[in-house]
């Protein structure tokens, strides 16, 4: 038996072990709270992986892999040195796409090196486990892209592939990228049909603009079905903020979207969660070092985690301006980030993400 397969073994083993001491509601909800989270991306869509590992074994292992190599002669942060007996944080980086290139199932891993991400994340799972905090970077932050000089960071993946990509987001954040996964907008659609919609926050009342249908988005909980949905994370002509909006957005879609998939109902269906993970498959890469095993190790150990401990926010950005090229871009506020930086470095990002509220990342 493999270690993948006895930490899910462990686990169920803690869920009936609740199940005898606690009232049948308090039953489901421990079973819920100590179901697998299946690593990286997957946790951070907040699919739970509440199945058999020879099941979930097969589908996993088809999902596209890409290495993230990087050339020797970049320049490259500090690796974090952790105290001894404890765990190091790990970074992972998420990169959405909305490019013609993403939305074909059928693309491979090098058809992807010309796009450029619509989407950045990094999410940073705490040294103790029990936190998760995920930071968007504005795909136009201009800033130093190593061997193309100053440039959007969003064009990294078109310059120089993933690898490229890893570096820049490194330099950006002052802190290494132990995984990455790539996801294709279009997934969301599927994704929010397979668990029967995803509720949100909405901030902004809007029309959609961006030809996906539109929609219009009342403020306050609204639930998206999959065709909303897909509008709702693309969508930032509406807003007078743009990205800024769009970003705090897709934040909302997917804190919605964890919060269904890990509720009693989705947990308690096997269907749901294949179908939700399936639904999700043929628009996900992953990088080679995310195997099974390791996803499944990184859920045990993140096995205490609710919804609760995830937090949202957006680097710190001084507005928004002109390059000397003449493009609009977006000002990173470089005194700020150096409280982020250390941050990640010191695996507090979930402490410092208290500290920042929806809308601070712009100017006031």
């Amino acid at each position: 038996m493999t270690d993948s397969q006895s930490q899910i073994d462990q686990l169920f083993a803690e869920a009936e072990s609740h199940s005898e001491e606690r009232s049948p509601r308090r039953k489901r909800r421990g079973l819920r709270n100590t179901l697998i989270v299946l690593g990286s991306l997957v946790l951070l869509l907040g699919i739970g992986a509440g199945i058999a590992y020879a099941l979930l074994s097969s589908s996993y292992n088809e999902v596209k892999r890409v290495s993230i190599e990087q050339d020797p002669s970049l320049t490259r942060p500090a690796e974090t040195k952790p105290a001894a007996g404890t765990n190091a944080p790990l970074n992972i980086l998420l990169l959405g796409s909305d490019s013609r290139e993403t939305t074909d199932p059928t693309a491979t891993a090098e058809d992807l090196n010309g796009f450029r991400s619509d989407a950045i994340m990094v999410a940073q799972i705490s040294p103790d486990r029990k936190h998760m905090t995920v930071m968007s970077i504005m795909r136009d932050n201009w800033v130093t892209i190593q061997g193309h000089g100053e440039a959007k960071i969003n064009a990294a993946v078109a310059f120089g592939g993933l690898p490229l990509a890893v570096n820049t987001v490194e330099n950006f954040i002052g802190a290494r990228i132990d995984h990455v996964a790539l996801i294709d907008f279009e997934s969301f659609k599927g994704l929010t049909d397979a668990v029967g919609g995803v509720t949100v926050h909405n901030e902004v009342p809007y029309t959609a603009q961006n030809g996906g249908g539109g929609y219009t988005f009342g403020a306050g909980e609204i639930t998206l079905d999959g065709d909303q949905a897909l509008s709702f994370v693309r969508e930032r002509y509406a807003f007078a903020d743009g990205d800024y909006q769009r970003a705090r957005n897709q934040q909302a879609y997917l804190k919605g979207l964890m919060s269904t998939i890990l509720s009693r109902e989705t947990l308690g269906d096997v269907g749901k969660l294949t179908g939700t993970f399936e639904a999700l498959k043929p628009y996900l890469i992953l990088d080679e070092s995310l195997d099974l095993p390791t996803a499944v190790s990184l859920g045990f150990d993140m096995r205490s985690l609710r919804s609760d401990d995830v937090r949202f926010f957006t680097s710190p950005t001084l507005g928004t301006g002109t390059s000397a090229d003449g493009q609009s871009i977006v000002l990173p506020d470089q005194v700020e980030l150096e409280n982020v930086r250390a941050a990640f470095q010191a695996g507090t990002l979930n402490e410092y993400a208290t500290t920042r509220a929806p809308g601070s990342e712009a100017p006031q």
